[in-house]
């Protein structure tokens, strides 16, 4: 341990009654203590990260708990305490008067280099959603974002800071958040109301929140994550099906809704006609489960897993591990989620890839949408006015029931036929992205990106509006700056799902 470390464990140290100072010093392995119990009548214990040590020749006394508690800052409506400028949690127990019959003296440690494994994570400007088991370090994970994100790169960070978990007890915050700037929160029902006012009120660029848990906490997630602040959190859970299960937080991961499919649908799918769907765009964009203390499961495609979860299938996170050694090893690099391929629509593929371009020629999809789709993602292919110039058809579901004119027609020419659910951008995109497979989340605001850049030549060049495709407030906020440096007029309209960039001609 540093020497600011062992300074700041002794603070927690001298609260204690001398004899059980003394005992702790027996022990001879600090840099692993968690915490100490104290409980009237009971021996005390001393937990450490892989054993419990108790002191059996010995039971706590009121006096005991007396002694502590006078040597603690003042215990709130949550029944928590700190010593100022450290980051110690003393947490008690009281009897069914209010007397306080236990302690649990936790050990607040600020470690830097803990983000180390996930930085990448943390400098992407993505929204980002921490969980795991009590205890794993997800606290310590937000107070060292804070200061890589206050310090490295200077932005302006406030920690919504709840019993003064992050930050540490009294007025002046500790200097493991680095820049930050610390809002204390009275009492944890008033968290979400400080959460917004963070925003309103101090412009912060990241704002940091431990343990969302309530239904106004995720709204008010939510409406950060809509005005362009970069939001990082934690929430009461261990992996992410345990947020989708919770009916009050679901909404931070989209939410779920029961849809009914027509007849043709369900056939299609293989499944009953109410099937549960996503509601809504995630509140944050990636995710990172802690799974041990240095094992990541990252899911940098946060809508692509629940709607894999919600199909019954199993997401594949990234997995990252960093080795005794200190190393940083990638073991399962993880995918997006696409929809299974067929056997016969693998071999399509296989037989058209490798020949220049795919020629698409659709047929009651929007012809211009398609083009700049392709031109967005920059997929290999091209956008065909003829049947017999092309190699396979895009369609919707509704033209391409058994016996439809277009069906024939590519019978007669031996050429497959793609649907999509609806003649919309988006879902023109999704088809390409699962045809052409572009598997890697990260591209997804690239291709927003260059489709912004593609319509906003068009603006300029037709002096019509355009709607771009529905995307989360982080890319909209990018396409509008965007705009503004192409000197456009843009704005976002819409209700989410579909909300998205609208952009005018010249200013």
């Amino acid at each position: 341990m540093d020497t600011q470390a062992l300074e700041e464990l002794k603070e927690l140290i001298d609260v204690l009654p001398l004899r059980i100072k003394r005992k702790l010093s027996d022990f001879q392995d600090p840099q692993n203590l968690v915490e100490v119990v104290l409980d009237i009548g009971r021996p005390p214990e001393a937990r450490f990260t892989k054993r419990t040590l108790y002191m059996k020749d010995d039971t706590v006394s009121a006096e005991d708990i007396e002694y502590v508690t006078s040597r603690v800052g003042e215990f709130t409506s949550d029944n928590r305490a700190g010593i100022e400028r450290t980051l110690h949690r003393i947490s008690c127990m009281r009897n069914r008067t209010g007397r306080i019959i236990g302690l649990t003296c936790r050990v607040g440690r600020s470690i830097v280099g803990t983000i180390d494994v996930i930085r990448d994570v943390v400098e992407s400007g993505k929204n980002i959603l921490f969980m795991g088991p009590p205890g794993i370090g997800k606290t310590t994970k937000l107070r060292e974002a804070a200061r890589v994100l206050s310090v490295e790169f200077d932005k302006r960070v406030i920690v919504v800071d709840t019993s003064n978990e992050i930050a540490g007890d009294g007025d002046i915050p500790h200097p493991g958040i680095g820049k930050a700037r610390r809002m204390q929160v009275s009492s944890p029902d008033k968290q979400h109301a400080v959460m917004i006012e963070a925003v309103e009120n101090h412009m912060p660029e990241v704002v940091i929140v431990d343990e969302i848990g309530t239904e106004e906490e995720a709204a008010a997630a939510r409406t950060i994550a809509e005005r362009g602040v970069q939001l990082i959190a934690t929430a009461h859970g261990t992996v992410i099906d345990n947020i989708l299960k919770n009916p009050t937080l679901s909404d931070l991961v989209g939410g779920i809704q029961t849809v009914i499919l027509s007849d043709e649908e369900a056939k299609r799918r293989g499944t009953q006609k109410a099937v549960l769907e996503r509601k809504a765009p995630p509140t944050f964009d990636m995710a990172v489960e802690i799974r041990e203390r240095d094992v990541f499961a990252i899911y940098k495609n946060v809508a692509s897993a629940i709607d894999a979860l919600l199909r019954g299938r199993t997401p594949h996170p990234e997995i990252r591990v960093r080795t005794p050694s200190g190393k940083v090893e990638i073991r399962d690099k993880g995918r997006e989620e696409m929809p299974e391929l067929t056997e016969k629509e693998e071999q399509e593929i296989l037989e058209v890839k490798g020949q220049g371009p795919v020629r698409i020629y659709p047929f009651g999809v929007n012809k211009t949408q398609l083009e700049r789709a392709v031109r967005a993602m920059q997929v290999p292919a091209v956008v065909v006015g003829n049947l017999d110039d092309a190699d396979i058809v895009l369609t919707t579901a509704a033209k391409s029931r058994p016996g439809a004119k277009i069906v024939r027609a590519a019978d007669e020419h031996n050429i497959p036929i793609h649907a999509v659910k609806k003649n919309t951008s988006s879902q023109v995109m999704r088809f390409l992205r699962y045809y052409f497979k572009v598997s890697n989340p990260d591209d997804a605001e690239d291709i927003a990106m260059r489709e912004a850049n593609e319509a906003a030549q068009k603006v300029k060049q037709t002096k019509k509006s355009i709607d771009l495709n529905p995307q989360n407030a982080y890319i909209r906020r990018l396409q509008h700056q965007l705009m503004e440096k192409q000197k456009l007029r843009s704005e976002s309209v819409g209700e989410e799902p579909k909300r998205r960039v609208r952009i005018y001609p010249q200013k």
